[in-house]
């Protein structure tokens, strides 16, 4: 039998090493699905319950494998269902490859039924590279291209594919004209370092202060080790992007945790108080939390020039590999002899943690939602993966979890877009099976399509040679992050139509799959909760009842924010006494420092 344009595809993926497509079939990737049956479904074809949780997961395997995630869905609807977690790729960088269906040539531009542009919908997402398969001849070069541009560029491709050429016998390009050839898969990328001049500029700025700050975002993951050495010649402290939170352990005791928003006060502090900034792999768009402007000089590494001293006056900017290039800078930097700066960041990140720790012990009604992280970081595994989504959940990952060397940890770090959380573990476990993973939801992000996606846990738990995946709900029954913004940027009571959810019993949905689940209305159970869940047998849902009302107070709350929060209370807000309580004893615990 010759071999169709589906089969070729299944081949050059597996030529690739793709060992997993996150998928939802639909009658515009039928000549895919049947090569998928012919090649004894090798790649795996994972199937999800949406396919925007089909390019989650791609997002979520591509994060933490280190390798190119691929997904696929049919044309019109699927296609269109993409585009949000396409977009999540996009915006944090990560290199994904869309496999997507196309009506039949013979009916384009006729009004077909499930027609859409797909050139036109997938144009800003896929812009690094775009291309529909019109005949045979096109691969492998096409889907080559859009496998190493996905890499070289570390941002979502697009190949459109017409059910009808899926189904085609398969004819290599030949060596003739207007026939574009391929080579053999995989690509050897360097690890381009500055020019010398260029490093002995920013070893002069670093050399110059005395109060150093390096700030690391996801592109120095590789150059932690690097990281280290330079801290600890510079004195510096170590501040974290959101993206960067597993880049170096929280138990080092210069490392001030995050930064912004959802940042920790020694960030803050730190930023507040140096003289010299360094940011490596980081593209942190806040610049009201980095230091004022002509208050310190700054250098930055980035491997992308595109991105490069845009958030802060920079002083010298080095493009290359990070860990490359801090490896040649570090020779030109001199040990400072004088530690009084580094002595007072290491109090301030000790004062920090001793401030958490009381403010975990605050009551609240029912479960204070910073214990709930707190408790896993007190049991949570060497080689744990952690996966957060986007909501009032964020503070409490961002803030209170403890990271050690060994664990990865991400989240939708620029789209911040809520679902991506349980999607995101799926990824995790295809791309390490034998670990533990831990995802940390919203009821909100739970209700939108975390659910759903525990089916998809459920079906395929019996794959992975560490069953445990534990997803921790924090259940509030209110669009919490949205509540706050509404009281702390517009003034506005909750408005209970809008916010309110509807109550659901997470666990018991999970024990109707299968899985376990556990629900926790009392603080004093939470950590006998994480240990059963973490030694569970299956995967497990953790149902945490937690008080929606514990303010997840910035490092640096501005005057306006304050008012804003007290126009809204006066406004008649339904929860103004519980939170005013709520707040002042949160408050009060970092005050007593």
């Amino acid at each position: 039998m010759a071999q169709t344009v589906g089969d070729h595809v299944l081949q050059r993926l597996r030529e690739w090493g793709v060992r997993h497509v996150f998928a939802y079939p639909g009658d515009g990737i039928n000549g895919l699905v049947t090569a998928f049956g012919r090649a004894d479904n090798q790649p795996r074809f994972v199937q999800v319950r949406h396919e925007e949780m089909a390019a989650f997961a791609a997002v979520g395997y591509a994060k933490f494998s280190g390798r190119t995630g691929v997904c696929m869905a049919t044309s019109g609807p699927g296609a269109i269902h993409l585009l949000n977690g396409l977009y999540d790729a996009k915006l944090d960088h990560v290199p994904v490859v869309a496999i997507v269906g196309q009506t039949a040539r013979s009916a384009m531009g006729g009004s077909y039924q499930q027609e859409v542009d797909l050139q036109s919908l997938f144009k800003d997402v896929a812009s690094d590279y775009l291309v529909e398969v019109n005949v045979p001849e096109q691969l492998p070069n096409a889907l080559d291209r859009a496998m190493r541009v996905a890499e070289a560029n570390r941002a979502p491709t697009a190949v459109i594919i017409p059910n009808d050429v899926q189904e085609s016998d398969y004819q290599p390009p030949q060596h003739t004209f207007k026939h574009v050839p391929s080579s053999a898969p995989g690509t050897a990328w360097a690890a381009p370092v500055a020019p010398e001049s260029a490093l002995s500029q920013a070893a002069e700025v670093l050399n110059a202060g005395e109060k150093v700050a390096i700030l690391v975002g996801q592109g120095a993951r590789g150059a932690a080790a690097q990281v280290r050495e330079l801290a600890e010649l510079t004195g510096a402290g170590v501040a974290k992007a959101l993206l960067g939170k597993d880049v170096l352990s929280d138990e080092l005791p210069y490392v001030t945790g995050s930064i912004g928003l959802l940042g920790t006060r020694p960030s803050y502090e730190l930023m507040r108080d140096c003289d010299t900034l360094l940011i490596v792999g980081s593209n942190f768009p806040y610049s009201q939390f980095l230091p004022e402007f002509g208050q310190a000089r700054a250098v930055q590494i980035d491997i992308d020039g595109r991105f490069i001293g845009m958030r802060y006056p920079t002083e010298v900017n080095l493009v290359g590999d990070a860990a490359a290039t801090l490896t040649a800078l570090l020779p030109e930097v001199t040990r400072k002899e004088d530690r009084s700066w580094r002595e007072t960041v290491e109090k301030n990140v000790a004062d920090w943690w001793s401030t958490v720790d009381k403010q975990v012990d605050v009551d609240a009604k029912p479960v204070n939602p910073m214990r709930i992280v707190a408790e896993l970081s007190r049991r949570i595994p060497d080689d744990a993966i952690i996966t957060a989504d986007s909501g009032s959940s964020t503070n409490w990952y961002a803030r209170n979890l403890k990271i050690r060397e060994g664990m990865l940890a991400s989240l939708s770090g620029t789209l911040a877009t809520m679902g991506p959380g349980v999607p995101y573990a799926v990824g995790a476990k295809f791309a390490h099976p034998g670990r533990p993973v831990i995802a940390l939801v919203g009821d909100g992000a739970m209700q939108m399509n975390g659910m759903a996606e525990l089916i998809t846990i459920a079906h395929y738990r019996h794959l992975w040679d560490d069953p445990r995946c534990v997803v921790c709900v924090f259940h509030n029954n209110d669009l919490n992050q949205v509540t706050w913004e509404l009281r702390a940027m517009g003034g506005a009571p909750k408005f209970e139509e809008s916010q309110t959810l509807p109550d659901v019993d997470y666990a018991a949905f999970a024990r109707s799959l299968g899985l376990g689940g556990v629900v926790v209305t009392e603080p004093g159970d939470l950590g006998t909760a994480w240990e059963s869940a973490l030694r569970a047998d299956r995967p497990v849902v953790l149902d945490v009842h937690c008080d929606p009302e514990v303010p997840p107070i910035p490092p640096h709350a501005t005057f306006e924010q304050m008012k804003s929060v007290t126009e809204a209370l006066l406004k008649g807000d339904p929860e103004a006494f519980h939170l005013l309580v709520q707040g002042a004893k949160t408050k009060l615990q970092e005050l007593r420092r």
